[in-house]
C-alpha cells in the first residue's frame, strides 16, 4: 500500500509507514456523552471509518475510539435532567451507536470508557508526578508546561498565543498560566472518586493518554480526530504521554479533519443551528448523510446545507439505478456487527478508487471514480462487461461504506404511514401497463398522476415499467 498522510504534526504529506504491519494502531477521539450526535460529531466517525477500511487491506488493524462519560458537560446535563450521570451516559451512548450504524459507521475494535479506566489514569498522574512533569496544588494536579520543551509543537504556535487563543483561565494555584489540569476536586456531593489526592475527578486530557496506553502503547501509529482537538486536547495529550513514558515520539501520524459549517455558519446552540444525525435521518436515508460527508475532502470545511443532501440523494440514485439497470439484486455484503469482519468485496476495488484513497484520503476524487464506472455501466451493452461494471462499482464503494444494499431497496424501501404497500403498487401499475396497450392513454396517465401524488414515481424503459418511492 502507498498510502499517504498529511501529518499535522510537520505540516506535510507523508508516506504511511507503520511501526507493525501486523499491528498497526489507530485511536480516535470519540463522543462526549451527554446529549445527541450532530453532523459536527459525526464527520470524524465517518472519515476515520474509511480510514480503517483501507487499512484493513493490507494491515492487521486495531482501532480504539474512546468514550468520554465524565465531564462537566456531563454533570451538568446529570444535574439538569436529575438523573445519575451513568444513566445519561448510557442512554446517549446507545443513540450515538444507534445514529453512526445508520449511516454505516463500522464499530472501532475497541470502545474504552474514561470511568473504566480510572485506574490508569491514577498511574498516569503518578508517573508525571514523580517524573518532576507535574505538582499538586490546592487539591488540584497539575501538568507543568514549561517542564516539556516541545509543549506548542504539534499546533505550531507559541506557549504565549496557546494562551491566549484558548482563554486559558489563570488561577491562583498555577505555577504558570498555561499549566493544566491532570486531577481536580470534586464536591462531597458531587460526581467523583477516590484518588491519592482526595475525591475527585480526571482532567479530559488525562484520559485519553490513559485510554491509548493501555489498549495501544505508549506510542500509536495514527491519532485523529476533529481540527478543533489540536488545541488543547491533543497538544496536552502529546506533552502529558511523551513525559510520563519518555518516548521520543507519541504519535507518529497525527490526521485531523475539518469542521462543519451549517449554511455559510458556525454550529452553535445560540444560534439555533445545531443539525442532529437523527433529524437528518428524517429527512433521508443514512447512506445520502454519509456521501454527503464524503463529499469534501476531509482536511477542509464542509458548509452543510440542503443542497449537500439533495445531491447526495441524486448521486445515490444514479448509481444505484446503473447497478438496477445492470440486473444487480441483493446486498453485496452482510451487515456486519464488528470492524473486524467486514465482510469480503466481490472484487478488488478498481485502482483509481485505491489511488485516490491512498492520496490523503480523496473522498471527492475517489467519488469521482465511481461515476466515471457508472458511466461505462450505463453505456456498456456486454452482459460479461456489464457484470464486471457492477461488481468494480460495488467493491471501490465498499472502501466508502456504499452501494452496499439492495438497488430495488434502495428506490422502494422508504414507506411512509399510509404506504398502500409494494403489492397494491404493482397491481396498479400492471392496470397502466394494460391502459397503454390498449391505448387508453388518458386513463394510463391517470394512475401515474394517482401514484405520483402518493410519492410513488414510475420509470418507463426499453425492459418494461419500474417503480420507485420518492426519496424524503
Amino acid at each position: 500500500m502507498a498510502l499517504h498522510l498529511h501529518n499535522t504534526l510537520t505540516r506535510t504529506r507523508e508516506r504511511f509507514e507503520p511501526q507493525n504491519p501486523e499491528r498497526v494502531t489507530m485511536y480516535v477521539c470519540g463522543p462526549t456523552v451527554y446529549s445527541f450526535a450532530h453532523i459536527g460529531n459525526a464527520r470524524p466517525c465517518v472519515v476515520f471509518d474509511v480510514l480503517a477500511r483501507l487499512l484493513r487491506r493490507s494491515y492487521g488493524l486495531v482501532y480504539v475510539r474512546n468514550v468520554t462519560d465524565v465531564d462537566d458537560k456531563i454533570n451538568e446535563a446529570s444535574r439538569e435532567e436529575g438523573v445519575p450521570i451513568g444513566v445519561l451516559t448510557a442512554r446517549y451512548l446507545k443513540a450515538f451507536h444507534e445514529d453512526m450504524g445508520s449511516l454505516g459507521v463500522l464499530p472501532p475494535d475497541v470502545e474504552p470508557k474514561a470511568t473504566e479506566h480510572l485506574s490508569d489514569i491514577v498511574i498516569l498522574v503518578e508517573q508525571l508526578l514523580e517524573a518532576g512533569h507535574a505538582y499538586v496544588a490546592d487539591g488540584h494536579v497539575l501538568f507543568s508546561v514549561p517542564s516539556f520543551d516541545d509543549y506548542g509543537a504539534l499546533s505550531g504556535r507559541s506557549q504565549e498565543d496557546l494562551i491566549a487563543g484558548a482563554r486559558v483561565k489563570v488561577e491562583s494555584y498555577k505555577r504558570n498560566p498555561a499549566d493544566f489540569v491532570l486531577w481536580k476536586p470534586s464536591a462531597a456531593n458531587g460526581v467523583g472518586w477516590d484518588s491519592p489526592w482526595g475525591y475527585g475527578r480526571p482532567g479530559w486530557h488525562a484520559e485519553c493518554s490513559a485510554m491509548v496506553q493501555a489498549h495501544l502503547g505508549e506510542t500509536i501509529d495514527i491519532h485523529g480526530g476533529g481540527l478543533d482537538l489540536i488545541f488543547p486536547h491533543h497538544e496536552n495529550e502529546t506533552a502529558q504521554s511523551t513525559c510520563a513514558y519518555g518516548v521520543q515520539r507519541y504519535c507518529r501520524y497525527w490526521v485531523h479533519n475539518g469542521l462543519v459549517d451549517v449554511s455559510g455558519e458556525k454550529m452553535s446552540k445560540s444560534l439555533g443551528n445545531v443539525l442532529l444525525v437523527r433529524n437528518l435521518l428524517d429527512e433521508a436515508p443514512g447512506e445520502a448523510v454519509r456521501l454527503g460527508l464524503l463529499t469534501a475532502h476531509y482536511r477542509q470545511p464542509l458548509d452543510w446545507n440542503t443542497a449537500v443532501l439533495e445531491d447526495a440523494r441524486q448521486k445515490l440514485d444514479k448509481m444505484y439505478g446503473a447497478l438496477r439497470n445492470a440486473g444487480v439484486t441483493g446486498q453485496a455484503v452482510d451487515k456486519p456487527e464488528s470492524g473486524l469482519a467486514a465482510g469480503a468485496p466481490e472484487s478488488d476495488p478498481p485502482q483509481g478508487v485505491l489511488d485516490a484513497l491512498e492520496d490523503d484520503l480523496n473522498t471527492p476524487r475517489a467519488l469521482a471514480e465511481l461515476f466515471g464506472l457508472v458511466r461505462q455501466l450505463n453505456s456498456a451493452s456486454d452482459p460479461a462487461v456489464r457484470t464486471r461494471l457492477a461488481r468494480d462499482l460495488r467493491a471501490g464503494g465498499l472502501l466508502l461504506g456504499l452501494l452496499q444494499d439492495d438497488p430495488e431497496a434502495w428506490f422502494t424501501g422508504d414507506r411512509a404511514a399510509d404506504d398502500p404497500g409494494d403489492e397494491w403498487i404493482d397491481a396498479r401499475v400492471r392496470e397502466r401497463e394494460a391502459m397503454r396497450r390498449d391505448r387508453n392513454f388518458a386513463e394510463a396517465d391517470r394512475i401515474r398522476d394517482e401514484l405520483a401524488e402518493m410519492a410513488i414515481l414510475i420509470e418507463d424503459s426499453a425492459e418494461g415499467p419500474r417503480w420507485r418511492r420518492a426519496r424524503k
